[in-house]
C-alpha cells in the first residue's frame, strides 16, 4: 500500500510540475509553429541526442495521459521527416502507453476488484476472447481518446504483451496520418484540421475491419467445420430437438411459442428422469419420510399418537399416483397442443441436419432442421468396484422399480456418495426405517458447500441414525457368513473394514448421455463431456445443448430450463443476435433435513477465488416461528461486497431454505441490496423474516458510531441535562 501511495504521490508531482512550469504552452499547435526553427537549429546540431530526448519525451508525456501528445506526433514529422518521426513515434507512443495501462493496473485493479468482482470477472471473460479484436478496433477510431483507452484496458485482465503489439499495430495508421501533418507543418490552422470528415470516416471504417475480419475468419471455420458434409438446399424443421427432459420440453416450447415448426423426439418417457425417477418421485418419498419422523416427534408437541409404522407398498403407490399428477404437464397431450409436434423414437443423426427417427414399431423417418438441440440429460455413474455387478446395485434411475416390489423398506441401505442425491436418499431411508450407511470418500458430506453447512448435516444425521463414513475409500463387495459386504478403507488411517447392506445405492455422479445418438458419424466424441461455447454451441455451430448433456455448472431442472432458453433463442434468432448463457444468480436446494439453499458465492468459492466479501449471519434458533415450528435450528449467512450491501451469495440451512432462498434470488438477479431487503415489510411470525432480520444483522454491524454518540447528546441536552 506505501508503494502504490508513493507511486500515486510521484505521479502527481510530475503532473503538477508540468501545469505549472508552463511547458503545456509548448505543447500547442501555435508554440510548435512559433519554435519550429529553434527546433530545427537544435536537431541538427546533435540529431542522435535531440531523437533520444524527443523519444524519451513523448514516452513520459504519454504515460503520465498528459496533454500534448498529437502535438509532439507533428513535431517528430515537422522536425525529422517523415519515416524517422513514423518510426519514433510509434514505439515511443506505444511504450507511453504500455506504461499508463500498467500504472492505471498497479494502482486501481485490485481495489476495483475487491468492489466489483462479479463485473470484473464477466469484463475479463469477454476481454480474453475478443480483447485483441475490440482494442484493434478502439485504436484504429481516433476519434477515441487514447489516453483513456490506456486507463481503462489497464483495469482488465489484457496481457500487457497483447496490448502492447496490438496497440503498436492499431495506432500505426492514425499515427503517419500526423506524422505526415508535421511535414506540413507551415500549413496547418488547427489540430482539427489535420482529421477532415473524409479522413475520420476512412478511419471509422477502417475501424470495423476487425470486426470484418472477425466474421471472415468465422466463415472459415465453418467451411472447415462442415467440409465433406452437403447441405440442404431447404429443410423440413426450423428446429429438431432430441429429449423430452426439462432442457428439451422448454426448448420446444419457446420455438412453439415464437411459430417455429419444431418437433420433439423422445424414446423414453415425457418429462425425462426428473419427472420419472429423480426429482419428483424423490421429493414424493422424502415428504412420507419426513412425516413419519415427524410423528414420532408427536409428543413433543402434546399429541400422543400410537407408534408411527410405515406401509410402504402405500407409500410407494402414493410415489406413482404423485408422478402420475404431474405427468400431464409433461405429456405429449399438452405439447401438441402448444404447437410442437412430438415423434415417440429413437434420434440418430444421419449427417449434421439430418436425423433418422426409428420409432418402437413401424417404418423410420428422416427429417432435416436448420437447428438442433441436444438435449439428452444424464445418466449414473457407476464406479469400478470389484464384485459390484456381481452383487447388485442400484441407482437413481433403477432405485424405484425395486422399490415398487418391497413389501418392507430395505433393511440395510448402504449409499455411495455424500452429495445432494447421497445425502437426501440417505436420511430418507432412515427416516422410513432402514439403517442406513452413508460412505464418501470426500473429507465431507456435500463438499460444494462450506464447512459449517456440513458439520450441521453430519449432526442431523447422526440424530437420525445414519452411520457416515467420510473420507473412506469403497475397496469391494464381497459376501461374508452370507451376507453381501461392501469393503471400505478409511484413507486417513488406512483401516479396513466391511459394512453389510441388503441394498446398495450408488449415487457418486452423473455424467452426459452422449451414445446412441449417432454423434459419433459427426467425430464427436461420446467419452468426454460435451463441450459448448458460451452461447450453448456444439462443434457445429448449428448444433446446440442445453441441460446435463452439457458440462455446465449444476446439473439441475432449473438450470436445464434456464439453459433451454438460450439453446432455442440463440438457434433461432443466432444469424441477428445470439445471447451468452449467464450462470451468475443459479439457485441450489438440497432437500434433507434441514434443508441446504446456496445462491451464488459461498465462503469456500470466496476464499478459493481470493474475492474479498463481508459475512453476515442470523441464527434461526433467535427466529419466533422457528421456535413456534420447534425447528429452531440452522442460519442465514449473507456475503455481501466490502462496505456494501451488494449481495454476492446466501446459504441458508434450516426447514423450508429453500423456500427463503427465493428473495435472494431475486433481489441478486435485479441488483437488490440487503438494505432494500431490511426496508420491505415481512409477515410475522414468518419464516421469511430470516431473511429482513439478516439484513438487519448487516445494519447493525454498520452503525455509525459518532451519529449515534451525538444523538445521544441531543437527546440527554433535550432531557434537561441530566
Amino acid at each position: 500500500m506505501r508503494k502504490k501511495g508513493a507511486l500515486l504521490i510521484l505521479l502527481l508531482l510530475l503532473v503538477a510540475g508540468f501545469v505549472f512550469s508552463g511547458l503545456g504552452d509548448y505543447l500547442s499547435l501555435s508554440g510548435l509553429q512559433a519554435l519550429h526553427s529553434d527546433i530545427l537549429d537544435k536537431q541538427a546540431a546533435q540529431p542522435w541526442l535531440f531523437a533520444l530526448l524527443f523519444f524519451l519525451a513523448y514516452v513520459l508525456v504519454t504515460a503520465l495521459s498528459l496533454p500534448g501528445a498529437a502535438v509532439m506526433t507533428l513535431a517528430g514529422g515537422a522536425v525529422l521527416g517523415f519515416w524517422q518521426g513514423l518510426l519514433l513515434v510509434s514505439f515511443a507512443s506505444t511504450i507511453g502507453a504500455t506504461l499508463a495501462f500498467l500504472v492505471a493496473r498497479y494502482l486501481l485493479r485490485d481495489s476495483l476488484r475487491e468492489r466489483f468482482p462479479e463485473r470484473l470477472k464477466s469484463i475479463d471473460a469477454g476481454i480474453e476472447r475478443e480483447g485483441g479484436f475490440y482494442l484493434f478496433t478502439l485504436r484504429l477510431v481516433p476519434l477515441f481518446p487514447f489516453f483513456l483507452i490506456n486507463l481503462l484496458m489497464g483495469l482488465t485482465a489484457l496481457p500487457a504483451r497483447r496490448f502492447y503489439w496490438v496497440s503498436q499495430l492499431g495506432m500505426l495508421p492514425g499515427t503517419a496520418v500526423y506524422v505526415n501533418a508535421g511535414v506540413q507543418l507551415g500549413q496547418l490552422d488547427s489540430l482539427a484540421g489535420i482529421l477532415s470528415p473524409s479522413l475520420v470516416l476512412a478511419f471509422s471504417l477502417l475501424g470495423i475491419f476487425p470486426l470484418l475480419a472477425k466474421r471472415v475468419l468465422e466463415g472459415l471455420r465453418r467451411r472447415r467445420i462442415y467440409r465433406g458434409w452437403s447441405r440442404p438446399k431447404q429443410y423440413d424443421r426450423n428446429l429438431l430437438v432430441i429429449g423430452a427432459g426439462a432442457g428439451g420440453l422448454v426448448s420446444a416450447y419457446i420455438a412453439a411459442a415464437l411459430r417455429a415448426k419444431v418437433t420433439l423426439i423422445e424414446a423414453g418417457e415425457m418429462g425425462g428422469d426428473c419427472l420419472n425417477t429423480g426429482c419428483v418421485p424423490s421429493k414424493a418419498l422424502i415428504r412420507s419420510a419426513r412425516l413419519a419422523a415427524q410423528a414420532r416427534r408427536a409428543e413433543d408437541f402434546g399429541v400422543e399418537l400410537g407408534p408411527a409404522t410405515v406401509n410402504f407398498p402405500r407409500v410407494m403407490s402414493r410415489v406413482r399416483r404423485v408422478i402420475a399428477n404431474i405427468a400431464p404437464h409433461d405429456s405429449v397431450e399438452r405439447y401438441t397442443q402448444l404447437g410442437v409436434e412430438v415423434i415417440r423414437g429413437y434420434a440418430r443423426f444421419v449427417d449434421p441436419w439430418t436425423l433418422e427417427i426409428e420409432p418402437p414399431s413401424g417404418p423410420s423417418q428422416r427429417l432435416t432442421a436448420r437447428n438442433i438441440v441436444l438435449a439428452t440429460g444424464a445418466e449414473p455413474v457407476v464406479p469400478p468396484i470389484p464384485g459390484l455387478t456381481e452383487y447388485g446395485f442400484e441407482t437413481s434411475e433403477t432405485l424405484w422399480n425395486r422399490l415398487d416390489g418391497l413389501s418392507t423398506a430395505p433393511g440395510r441401505v448402504l449409499v455411495l456418495g455424500g452429495g445432494a442425491i447421497g445425502c437426501e436418499l440417505s436420511q430418507c431411508f432412515a427416516q422410513l426405517g432402514s439403517a442406513v450407511s452413508l460412505v464418501e470418500m470426500a473429507p465431507r458430506l456435500l463438499p460444494r458447500e462450506d464447512d459449517e453447512v456440513s458439520v450441521a448435516l453430519a449432526h442431523q444425521f447422526a440424530d437420525d441414525g445414519v452411520d457416515v463414513f467420510c473420507r473412506h475409500r469403497a475397496l469391494r463387495c464381497e459376501m461374508r457368513d452370507g451376507e453381501k459386504c461392501l469393503v471400505i478403507e478409511d484413507l486417513a488411517s488406512g483401516d479396513v473394514r466391511a459394512l453389510p447392506y441388503d441394498m446398495l445405492i450408488c449415487a457418486v455422479g452423473r455424467r452426459p448421455r452422449l451414445s446412441g445418438f449417432g454423434l459419433e458419424t459427426l467425430g464427436v466424441s461420446t467419452e468426454a463431456p460435451l463441450e459448448t461455447n458460451r452461447f450453448l454451441q456444439t462443434a457445429f455451430p448449428h448444433i446446440y445443448a442445453a441441460g446435463d448433456v452439457v458440462d455446465g455448472p449444476l446439473p439441475l431442472t432449473h438450470v436445464a430450463a434456464h439453459q433451454a432458453w438460450y439453446a432455442s433463442v440463440n438457434a433461432l434468432f443466432g444469424w441477428l443476435k445470439r445471447f451468452a448463457v449467464d450462470y451468475k444468480v443459479l439457485p441450489r436446494v438440497t432437500y434433507t433435513s434441514p434443508e441446504v439453499a446456496a445462491v451464488g458465492l459461498s465462503e469456500q468459492d470466496a476464499r478459493e477465488q481470493g474475492i474479498a466479501v463481508d459475512v453476515t449471519r442470523y441464527d434461526l434458533a433467535d427466529l419466533d416461528r422457528a421456535i413456534c415450528e420447534s425447528e429452531a435450528q440452522g442460519f442465514v449467512k449473507v456475503l455481501t461486497a466490502p462496505g456494501k450491501d451488494r449481495i454476492l451469495g446466501v446459504t441458508i440451512v434450516g426447514t423450508q431454505a429453500g423456500e427463503l432462498l427465493a428473495e435472494y434470488v431475486l433481489a441478486m438477479k435485479h441488483g437488490l441490496g440487503l438494505g432494500k431487503i431490511l426496508a420491505t415489510t415481512h409477515a410475522y411470525p414468518t419464516l421469511a423474516e430470516a431473511n429482513k432480520y439478516a439484513a438487519g444483522e448487516w445494519r447493525k454491524a454498520r452503525q455509525p458510531e459518532w451519529l449515534l454518540g451525538m444523538l445521544a447528546r441531543l437527546f440527554r441536552w433535550q432531557r434537561g441535562g441530566e
